[in-house]
Formats: structure tokens, sequence, C-alpha cells
């Protein structure tokens, strides 16, 4: 169930970027593609009791591979979240410059006034 709750968070934030006019919201839209993509790694690597993967001499070899979290999701959401907030920052960098340009943020109105 909650593989599909990400599921529905990456297609509203696909319907959002493909389906609006202002490039300010399909910004926010590419966004929350993000999280929801991010949310699905994290769940991936979820196990329910789980136990941070670090060797403990508490915990015997076998007992930590059946209980140990896999590491490899977070590391791959840790490096999706700055990888996306730099893309994000560029798309609001071009949203601002479009602004400059054009003086608004609609799609349409800048292409009419392409020229």
């Amino acid at each position: 169930m909650v593989y599909a709750l990400c599921f529905v968070l990456f297609v509203v934030g696909l319907y959002c970027a493909l389906t609006k006019k202002n490039v300010v919201k399909i910004v926010i839209g590419l966004v929350i593609m993000e999280y929801g993509v991010n949310l699905f790694l994290v769940l991936l690597g979820y196990r329910r009791e789980g136990i941070a993967p670090i060797l403990d001499e508490k915990i015997g070899p076998l007992e930590f591979l059946a209980r140990a979290v896999d590491p490899l999701p977070q590391a791959l959401v840790v490096t999706s979240i700055v990888i996306g907030l730099g893309v994000t920052t560029l798309a609001i960098a071009l949203c601002i410059r479009l602004y400059e340009k054009y003086g608004t943020f609609d799609i349409t109105e800048i292409r009419r006034l392409k020229g």
C-alpha cells in the first residue's frame, strides 16, 4: 500500500509538470516527483524491527544479517537529495531569468513573445 502511495505522489508531480502553464508550478511538480522517488527508495531498504547496519559485538553475524537494514538505498537517497537540490536551484534560477526577460511565468505567453 505504501508503494502505491509513492506512485500516487509521483503521478501527482507528473500531472503538475505536464499540465501547468506556470514555470514555477512545473518546477514544483518536478520536486514532488523527486520526493516520490526518494520515498520509494527509502522504502526499498526498510525492514520491520531492523537495526542500523553497524557491526556490534553483542549481535552475532547471522542475526546481524537477518536484522540489518540495507544501507544502499539510504546512500542513494542522500545523494539524490543533494543532486535534486542543485537541479532545483538551477531551475529556479532559470525561472528568475525568464521572468526578467519576458516579465511573466506563463509558458504560452513566453512562446508568443519569442518573436
